[in-house]
């Protein structure tokens, strides 16, 4: 009888004899892609597979932080461009149509109350009508661009150039109608404070309806669907910059963590104190993460301050001084329409209360409460001042401009009584002159002056930002690619000793 050895006839059954795999040499160790599951899980385990285990997820984990790093700068970047290049100044931009279209009114007005006939007063007029008409159409073209591919913005911005091309007919004709008037008269008819005829009332009238109750609000609402996109796009931007220095952080400390539990290894299993590319490895990747999560905070307070107290601001300012530019204008209407006085009057109140909000059932009363206001605005109130009062101040120079504003808004309106008192007394002429004087212009200075400082603001923080990240387009992947070959150097002889 033949006795056969088990594990002579079945070859799957090792041998004493056979000994164990073996694990080095160019021979024995054949490539871990060719090599079945239960191998690659073997190699694995050997010193060799440890070293290339670690060092793989060491150069994943290098590459996963330059990307995140990267990726965060080029928001903080956009959100940068955004606000200080592209859709930023458009909408300040934007917000300049509704000054121009409520200037050009006022302009109209103006020439109508203070005389049909022609002299340097009149061109002036003229000129600054012609101006704020050019004004007009740059704001229209930026609200165009921004509009994009939006149906309803777009719908928008062709109904304004529409009405306005009527609003152009109807003032032209009344200033005709005016100037027609005085010739008649031999120039006497027209002289500043005369009652205008019918017709020309009429003909204005319907100008002013058509200005202020079509074309004002959707310039208003051109700016609000502008400033809409622009704050989307900034909290989109400033939340992946926020995003972004925590995504850093955490992978450059599981970075880190690789990079250091490789170096103990080494140390340990080949009795070496340290490895020292691996160390170089190490401080890069240390210097990356801290440079990178410093930097993009940065980026995130560049990003928030420009926007709240430079942009916000700015743009709150600039409707302002719109709305402040309509008061003017009605103060003209209250004084060229006496059939329409109590109506102007009533919309002169809700503006201004829309400017700096006071509680007051009627005009007398807001003017008495404006004129007590010793600081600047109320910290509760609903209007634009009152707004820039409680959030929008920063620094001495700011402050110092702000009071000037509200000062200069208490002659205006104080100047408002004056000229009201006067047409109640049967002075139109006086009236008129007050309202040709340097109440409103002093006001409207001051308002340009402290839109001035906060766009220095706004575009001040642009600076700080593109000046901190400056060069991170290229510093994350060669930080990256320093890293990773430091890492390679320092394990390649490791690995070498198993050949």
């Amino acid at each position: 009888m033949t006795v056969v050895d088990p594990a002579a006839a079945d070859p799957a059954v090792a041998g004493p004899a056979a000994g164990p795999p073996a694990t080095t040499g160019p021979g024995a160790d054949p490539a871990l892609a060719g090599a079945p599951p239960v191998r690659r899980v073997r190699r694995a385990r050997t010193v060799p597979g440890r070293i290339r285990l670690m060092a793989a997820l060491g150069v994943v984990a290098v590459l996963l932080l330059s990307g995140a790093t990267a990726l965060a700068a080029s928001h903080a970047r956009t959100g940068l461009n955004v606000l200080g290049r592209t859709a930023g100044p458009q909408v300040v931009t934007t917000a300049d149509l509704y000054f121009a279209l409520s200037d050009m009114d006022a302009q109209v007005a103006t020439m109508l109350l203070t005389g049909g006939t022609s002299g340097p007063s009149r061109d002036a007029l003229q000129k600054r009508y012609e101006s704020s008409r050019a004004r007009a159409d740059r704001a229209v073209l930026q609200a165009a661009v921004l509009a994009g591919d939006d149906p309803t913005q777009q719908a928008t911005v062709q109904a304004v150039l529409d009405g306005l091309g009527r609003y152009e007919r109807l003032a032209a004709a009344a200033l005709l109608l005016d100037q027609q008037g005085g010739a008649a008269r031999g120039g006497t008819g027209g002289t500043a404070g005369t009652a205008r005829s019918d017709n020309v009332l009429n003909t204005y009238r319907q100008a002013t309806d058509l200005m202020r109750l079509d074309l004002l609000p959707k310039a208003y609402n051109l700016t609000l669907d502008s400033a809409t996109i622009v704050r989307h796009s900034h909290m989109a931007e400033l939340s992946a910059v926020r995003t972004g220095w925590i995504g850093v952080a955490i992978l450059g400390l599981l970075t880190l963590a690789v990079l250091i539990v490789l170096q103990v290894y080494l140390s340990r299993g080949f009795r070496r104190t340290l490895n020292l590319p691996l160390l170089a490895a190490t401080v890069v990747v240390a210097a990356l993460t801290v440079a990178g999560v410093s930097v993009l905070q940065r980026e995130g307070t560049a990003l928030t301050h420009g926007k709240e107290n430079g942009f916000n601001s700015v743009l709150a300012l600039s409707r302002a001084r719109a709305i402040g530019n309509t008061l003017y204008g009605d103060q003209n209407r209250f004084l060229l329409d006496p059939g329409r006085a109590d109506t102007y009057e009533q919309v002169y109140l809700d503006k201004s209360q829309a400017v700096l909000y006071v509680p007051a059932g009627n005009l007398d009363k807001y003017h008495t409460e404006v004129s007590r206001l010793a600081e600047a605005g109320r910290q509760d109130g609903l209007g634009f001042l009152d707004a820039e009062a409680a959030g929008g101040l920063t620094g001495t120079e700011q402050h110092v401009a702000f009071a000037g504003v509200l000062k200069r808004y208490q002659e205006f309106q104080r100047n408002d009584g004056d000229v009201r008192r006067a047409a109640a007394g049967g002075d139109r002429a006086r009236a008129v002159s007050l309202v040709m004087g340097p109440a409103f212009t002093e006001f409207d200075k001051a308002l340009q002056g402290m839109i001035a400082l906060h766009d220095q603001e706004l575009k001040r923080a642009v600076a700080d930002g593109d000046g901190a990240i400056a060069g991170w387009d290229w510093l994350p992947p060669a930080g990256a690619l320093v890293a990773v070959v430091l890492l390679l150097i320092g394990v390649r002889p490791r690995l070498a000793e198993y050949r």
